[in-house]
């Protein structure tokens, strides 16, 4: 196995569990606390404008958590996915330190670094993005650095 495909392999894996963790979020956003309770959450942590927070989280990370499942629009769901957890970590978890265990920051930084990750690296060969647009700018270019 050449090292591209074994990169491409990393970039799967990275990307289904990122994506599972985010997705698990999203949905329970959704399900376990409804919108109305994730919303008034967000309005008693002091994030702003928390119904339309609410409803942005949950969508970004359902959706885009699913994206990075498929491997469809990883560069924009990485960004979305990023700027989702950086405003949480601004917004509600930096001043309480490092660990979760605490309401701290690991989670979300850790989210954020691996979502902007996945949005620099592409899906990878192992996605849909490589399905449905092979030759989109950049990617034939890649393609051929790639077989070299």
């Amino acid at each position: 196995m050449n090292k591209n495909v074994l990169r491409d392999v990393a970039v799967l894996v990275a990307r289904v569990a990122v994506g599972l963790v985010f997705v698990a979020h999203g949905w329970q956003k959704f399900t376990e606390w409804g919108l109305p309770g994730t919303a008034a959450a967000f309005g008693q942590m002091g994030v702003p404008l928390p119904t339309a927070s609410a409803w942005f989280a949950a969508l970004v990370e359902l959706v885009g958590g699913a994206a990075l499942v498929a491997g469809l629009a990883v560069p924009v769901a990485g960004v979305l996915l990023a700027l989702d957890m950086m405003g949480a970590f601004v917004l509600v978890h930096a001043g309480h330190g490092v660990f979760v265990s605490g309401n701290g920051f690991e989670l979300v930084l850790t989210l954020a670094a691996a979502a902007l990750v996945l949005a620099a690296a592409g899906g990878g060969r192992f996605g849909l993005d490589r399905l449905i647009a092979p030759r989109l700018p950049g990617r034939a270019a890649k393609s051929l650095g790639a077989q070299q």
